[in-house]
């Protein structure tokens, strides 16, 4: 419920206000007019007589408290005080974000003292006038999100300056001289801050590591991993531990598992992955029905609790995909080899085993800790072109091995059956209210040295939704098995979207013919994949499909079950890439210590882990997203010359973002760029209007662009504007 606002009153020349800033940053001193004077510099009588005036009215407004005659205190633990985050905008301002509050509460650039973006902070909520929102002041910086920036040093005679590309960070770092280490003017560097008094406008650090220069391919996807906090190198105590594991397969251990190794095994992946976390298991039963099992790298049986390995693992909590490397979680004798599902290899894995008709009707099910042999590696390719044709032959262009080659008919029979169940399943939850989100992936090909050579988009087909569908019916039936037993487990859950978003998608999308239904549950859900269906191969697809993510919540871990509602699922967890993912692993553990009998977990410890790798999930995403970025911008600087068709992707009072329809780079044409007119933003229409002709440029409109800017450091793209196609 929203709480009550205390409104201080206001009127003409009031100090109010600073009064109560004073007060709230010495919380624990009292002062009397005199020396509320002297830290706001008046001196006049008038201005004087205004602050024993407005001190009275806070005092009998119970705002403040009169400790003696004439001095005043902050009332204590005051309702108007909160606790919460600092989101900042890329104009200096921010909002406070607190569970106390339905909606967020504007801190204006003077208001933030010191607070940076997403730290934790104590805020005073006031109403600066009847009817306007509130807004509020940072009394004290509780904890700091991070003390470590990336930016570029700029070394003067006396001192440096780091200044980032973030555009949430409003002010540049102090480096006195001392403190600057091997950096040189121009380097990019991470820095630590150390201070920041009371006084003075920047905070002050120290250069804690140098990166290189900018533009340098290896600083910038080094810088990427430093601005989100994550490491690119193992410690040296942890790469030793995973060396000295025993990795060969015991059969003491095979003895205590369900052994797998004589049922047809094998795995679909990527044509360029290095771990394969999940294979599938497939044969036909004497009633004719089918088991089929998934079975999923059993990381946790390498992963001792409590060991500097594990606790690096959490600490990462997730693999990090840039555009050209992977940061694993785990190292990689674990990673590539010991835990990796390889063809013609015995295994360790953990299972979920089901028997299956051809309705795809769940009869049976089975889980617990297995061995398995893999009798084949597919890529996408291969197993789609078997889908295709039904043909054991896999042709030399599309092989993993560059040659033509034959598979199995018991291969080419399961795969075959494995897609109907797949389509079988994926129908289902369609018709259940999942969500069809198949958003293009832009993909680079990459020369020997990381450099971009082309841009390709990677689409789904009926390969990737096979491995999908048996993946997702695996999480699904994990998370009902210990759900239902009302014990502390790790669900992976996704909230309804917010309305107000909803309502901006339609306001959006009603410009190309489109329109949502908000009635019930089910309409929304029907009417955004009817739309997404309907973009599909149209100029406005890609922008449509990113708009209409952006409406959805985020999916996050916890051990609060609230289902899964892209998905469809009221029970819906991660257990089938350990590999690469934290939670999984801690699904592992708790689905094997319930297997055993074991009693309900603790609910703190695991919603602290949760929330943890919740958190190193959303960090990992933001820094494969600058990676792409970055990578799309260093592909345009070798296109300067060329001119591109493009669809434009957002509207602003500063401008027009326009997406390269051929390689879905976006960029932005300045509106006092665009020379054929005099334009100004209708923010009703979201167009620029033309003053003259009052021709419009608005979303979904196409255009031509050129090259102007390609900013490595900010991976920003400046285009020049061309014309409309006619």
């Amino acid at each position: 419920m929203k709480k009550k606002l205390h409104k201080v009153g206001k009127k003409p020349n009031s100090f109010s206000e600073k009064i109560l800033k004073i007060l709230s940053q010495n919380a624990n001193k009292s002062f009397n007019y005199k020396q509320i004077a002297a830290v706001l510099e008046v001196t006049d009588t008038k201005s004087r007589n205004e602050i024993i005036l407005d001190l009275k009215v806070l005092a009998a407004q119970k705002v403040i408290i009169e400790t003696e005659p004439g001095k005043y205190l902050v009332k204590a633990l005051s309702q108007d005080y909160y606790e919460g985050v600092i989101d900042m905008t890329t104009r200096k301002t921010a909002y406070f974000i607190s569970p106390d509050f339905e909606e967020d509460v504007f801190i204006p650039t003077p208001n933030l003292n010191h607070a940076l973006d997403k730290d934790k902070v104590k805020v005073y909520v006031y109403n600066r006038r009847r009817g306007k929102k509130p807004e509020g002041e940072v009394i004290e910086v509780i904890e700091r999100a991070k003390s470590e920036f990336v930016g570029v040093i700029d070394i003067q005679k006396n001192f440096a300056f780091v200044s980032t590309a973030n555009p949430k960070m409003y002010t540049d770092i102090f480096i006195p001289l001392a403190k600057i280490g091997e950096a040189e003017q121009g380097d990019v560097v991470v820095v630590k801050i150390e201070d920041w008094p009371k006084k003075a406008d920047s905070p002050f650090g120290s250069v804690i590591q140098v990166l290189g220069k900018p533009g340098e391919h290896n600083t910038e996807i080094h810088a990427i991993l430093a601005e989100y906090g994550l490491p690119y190198d193992f410690p040296p105590e942890v790469e030793a531990y995973a060396e000295q594991l025993d990795t060969s397969i015991q059969e003491s251990e095979i003895k205590k598992r369900r052994d797998m190794r004589k049922v047809l095994t094998y795995t679909i992946d990527p044509k360029d992955a290095k771990d394969f976390d999940d294979a599938l298991s497939f044969q036909v039963l004497e009633n004719g029905n089918y088991e089929i099992g998934i079975h999923i790298a059993d990381v946790s049986y390498y992963l001792e609790e409590g060991t500097a390995l594990d606790e690096e693992a959490y600490n990462r909590a997730t693999s990090v995909y840039l555009v050209d490397r992977v940061v694993p979680m785990l190292p990689e004798v674990l990673s590539n080899f010991a835990c990796s599902l390889r063809p013609h290899e015995e295994k360790y894995t953990f299972s979920a085993i089901f028997e299956i008709n051809s309705k795809a009707e769940v009869l049976n099910q089975w889980f617990g800790r297995t061995v398995i042999y893999s009798d084949q590696r597919f890529a996408y390719e291969e197993a789609q072109h078997i889908i295709e044709t039904k043909s054991n032959s896999i042709p030399a262009e599309i092989s993993i091995t560059g040659n033509t080659y034959t598979v199995s008919d018991e291969l080419v029979h399961a795969t075959i059956t494995l897609n109907e169940l797949a389509k079988i399943l994926r129908k289902k939850r369609m018709q259940n209210g999942a969500i069809s989100f198949d958003k293009v992936e832009v993909k680079f090909n990459l020369d020997a040295e990381g450099e971009p050579e082309g841009v390709y988009f990677k689409i789904a087909k009926d390969a990737n939704h096979l491995i999908e569908e048996f993946m997702l019916l695996a999480n699904r039936k994990v998370a009902e098995f210990i759900g239902k037993q009302k014990k502390t487990f790790v669900y992976r859950v996704h909230d309804e979207p917010n309305e107000d978003k909803l309502i901006n998608l339609q306001t959006l999308v009603a410009k190309f013919g489109y329109r949502l239904n908000f009635q019930s549950k089910d309409s929304i859900s029907k009417s955004l994949n009817n739309l997404l269906s309907e973009v599909v191969g149209k100029k406005e697809q890609n922008m449509v499909d990113t708009l209409a993510i952006r409406t959805m919540s985020k999916a996050k871990y916890t051990t609060d079950n609230i289902g899964h509602y892209g998905l469809a699922f009221d029970y819906y967890t991660h257990f089938t890439s350990p590999i690469r993912r934290y939670p999984d692993v801690m699904v592992h553990r708790l689905l094997q210590f319930y297997l055993d009998g074991g009693k309900s977990a603790g609910v703190e410890i695991y919603e602290e882990k949760c929330a943890h790798s919740s958190n190193r999930e959303s960090l990992a995403t933001n820094a494969e997203r600058d990676s792409i970025k970055y990578m799309q911008v260093k592909y345009m600087q070798n296109h300067k010359d060329e001119e591109f068709l493009g669809v434009i992707s957002g509207v602003t009072e500063w401008g027009i973002y326009v997406e390269i329809s051929s390689n879905k780079c976006e960029g932005m044409c300045r509106i006092r760029e665009i020379k054929d007119d005099y334009y100004t933003f209708d923010e009703k229409q979201y167009a620029l209007v033309g003053e003259i002709s009052k021709a419009l440029l608005q979303l979904g409109d196409e255009v031509y662009v050129k090259v102007k800017t390609a900013d490595l450091v900010k991976k920003q793209l400046d285009f020049h504007f061309i014309r409309r196609k006619e």
